[in-house]
């Protein structure tokens, strides 16, 4: 976690939002953009789901550079708050970092397809109808669950467990825990498991039974893939991405401030 990064070339990333075009242009007088491309260093303006699809197109082209955003949607989580007039570079340059490493999910559908998707918040297996799903649950090549019946499973990882994972009832893990949340979504059986605090070393696997009857969809963060048969889940160490936080206000400090939210 480091400050005064000596960012020169910075590239501007804009949420769809009237807010955001409405920052975008008090803010391109400002600095010099440039393409992404070329950048040191993307500000992106939006929410956290803007922020989420900014960093998914990184990982999706391979070029993965520091992340600084600005909060113009709602929560604001993954966020800076939005100060008109300051010098946005010289925030930049002394803002902290923050790596985070995604998770990577492998899955393999009904039909033999394999899909490989990164997740910074979570993996989440989801049943597709109204029946609960049946899922076989594995941590390292060990069976740890044979049956777990229910509306579906989780995996979080520190960045994410705030987020869909806290309203499973899911833990909320210290950012440097290098631990993962894996819970259940409306557990059936067993009835009394509330899920199971894992190190981020571990693979998860899942199976799914009776994929017929009871078809089950596999949702790295946005990203679905329905019809699956099985799934493995790890942290992606190769793919760690940094995030920019201003001083007093960094994300590890936010993740901890929420276990005291009343």
């Amino acid at each position: 976690m480091s400050s005064n990064h000596g960012f020169r070339n910075l590239a501007l990333a804009i949420s769809d939002t009237a807010k955001a075009a409405e920052t975008a242009e008090e803010l391109k007088h400002m600095h010099d953009w440039v393409p992404i491309e070329e950048a040191d260093a993307v500000v992106a303006l939006g929410g956290d789901g803007f922020m989420l699809h900014t960093l998914h197109g990184m990982l999706d082209s391979g070029r993965i550079i520091p992340c600084y955003g600005i909060n113009r949607g709602t929560v604001g989580f993954l966020m800076n708050r939005y100060r008109a007039g300051v010098k946005l570079l010289d925030k930049v340059n002394r803002s902290r970092s923050i790596g985070i490493s995604p998770l990577r999910m492998e899955a393999v559908t009904q039909d033999g397809e394999k899909h490989v998707e990164c997740a910074i918040n979570e993996v989440s297996l989801l049943r597709e109808t109204r029946q609960t799903a049946k899922l076989e649950v594995s941590v390292d090549d060990k069976v740890r669950i044979k049956e777990l019946v229910g509306d579906g499973v989780l995996v979080a990882t520190p960045a994410g467990s705030t987020a869909y994972n806290l309203s499973a009832n899911g833990p909320i893990l210290p950012l440097d825990s290098q631990l993962l949340a894996l819970t259940p979504i409306s557990a059936f059986r067993p009835r009394r498991w509330r899920g199971a605090i894992l190190p981020d070393r571990a693979t998860i696997r899942f199976k799914v039974f009776e994929p017929a009857k009871r078809p089950v969809a596999a949702v790295a963060d946005q990203k679905e893939v329905r019809d699956i048969a099985e799934v493995s889940v790890e942290i992606a160490y190769d793919s760690e991405l940094t995030l920019l936080f201003d001083p007093g206000h960094a994300l590890d400090e936010r993740i901890v401030a929420e276990q005291f939210m009343v």
